[in-house]
């Protein structure tokens, strides 16, 4: 009897139909809105190289880890970059995972019980929500960066609550009200876990090390495929935590461990921030010019990720179709991924993108909207 996908096909269709349909592409070779390298260390050619010295040094870097780090697949190269990575966020403890979507599945997949409460920003990552799924605890909702929401729903539960928040979010851009959230989670004896994927390089070490609340967030999320340039991911918490972590995570337990060159690649783009600290600063300057032409956007005057909001699929598709002719390269957000009326340009800007390259865009822009 032959599979039946049909179902699956008349799902496909409708999205052909919309205008939806996700597909693989290359790489863009167009001028880069649209990555997460921020810093510009993915394409740096001088940290490549002192990428490729340290594999002529050690060819072994690029050998399969053989299996999960329970069995064979730990290494003293992992041991030894959570230990620098947890003493560069001032954290007791750091355990490394091939990405952050893993680490997020690790950790609400395994701390909450049945008996907790797990209350997320209606912004947050979908791997948090994908990772809820696999937890017997009950999920909530409050709305973006409302802290008084927040309170309100978290005073009612009888449960031990999780509150779960990004610092940066990628699709706003605008950043969490960090310090209230920590106050509200304090006060209510409820525990804070913050995704600092899209903070971590363009702002230091993140906003919990700039804020001070490593003694009040349970755990963190750092990842190191963005601002960092190269791939993984690692959460920083209390030695319990990495050892609870340990013994009962399933996405860390039943995983073949990433090879060390990643590991290495990690502390290596730590060494390479803190040597290159202009970078942020050419970064920040260049957001500066993007927001002094004054489009309308909801996200953050700082923040690397611009939002433009055109909430209409195909004059989206159409902008995007005509940044691609201008030789830019952009990413659109189009609803059902986000909610009708919200569909939106993302746009990503970098160390390396020149005043000119975003006063062109801008410009194309504002024709549109």
């Amino acid at each position: 009897m032959l599979n039946n996908t049909s179902r699956f096909q008349k799902s496909l269709d409708k999205r052909k139909e919309e205008g939806t349909l996700r597909q693989l592409r290359l790489k863009s070779n167009g001028i880069d809105f649209y990555s997460n390298d921020y810093l510009g260390f993915a394409r740096n050619k001088e940290l490549q190289n002192i990428l490729l010295e340290k594999i002529m040094e050690n060819p072994e870097l690029l050998s399969g880890s053989t299996g999960s780090r329970l069995i064979s697949g730990n290494s003293d190269v992992a041991t030894s970059v959570e230990h620098y990575i947890a003493q560069k966020h001032q954290f007791e403890s750091a355990l490394l995972f091939p990405s952050g979507y893993n680490a997020n599945l690790a950790l609400f997949s395994t701390l909450p019980s049945r008996h907790d409460v797990v209350i997320v920003d209606e912004q947050i990552h979908r791997s948090v929500h994908d990772a809820c799924q696999l937890s017997n605890a009950k999920k909530l909702k409050f709305k973006h960066n409302d802290p008084e929401d927040l309170e309100n729903i978290v005073k009612r539960q009888q449960g031990h609550c999780y509150i779960a928040i990004e610092s940066l979010y990628s699709m706003e851009g605008d950043f969490a009200p960090l310090q209230k959230i920590a106050a509200i989670a304090e006060q209510y004896k409820a525990s804070l876990i913050v995704d600092e994927a899209h903070a971590f390089g363009v702002f230091g070490y993140g906003m919990i090390k700039k804020y001070e609340l490593q003694k009040q967030v349970l755990a963190a999320v750092v990842t190191y495929g963005k601002a960092l340039g190269v791939h993984g991911a690692s959460i920083l918490c209390s030695e319990t935590v990495k050892s609870y972590l340990v013994n009962f995570a399933s996405p860390f337990i039943y995983t073949t461990s990433a090879q060390d060159f990643q590991w290495m690649s990690i502390k290596t783009g730590y060494e390479f921030l803190d040597q290159n600290l202009e970078l942020a600063k050419r970064l920040q300057n260049n957001i500066r010019v993007f927001r002094s032409e004054h489009l309308d956007s909801p996200s953050a005057e700082t923040s690397p990720v611009q939002a433009i909001l055109i909430p209409d699929n195909q004059k989206l598709k159409k902008l995007q179709q005509t940044l691609s002719e201008e030789g830019f390269s952009t990413y659109a957000i189009y609803s059902p991924t986000v909610k009708e009326g919200s569909e939106r340009l993302r746009i990503c800007l970098h160390s390396f993108n020149t005043e000119e390259e975003i006063i062109k865009l801008t410009g194309i822009i504002k024709e549109f909207i």
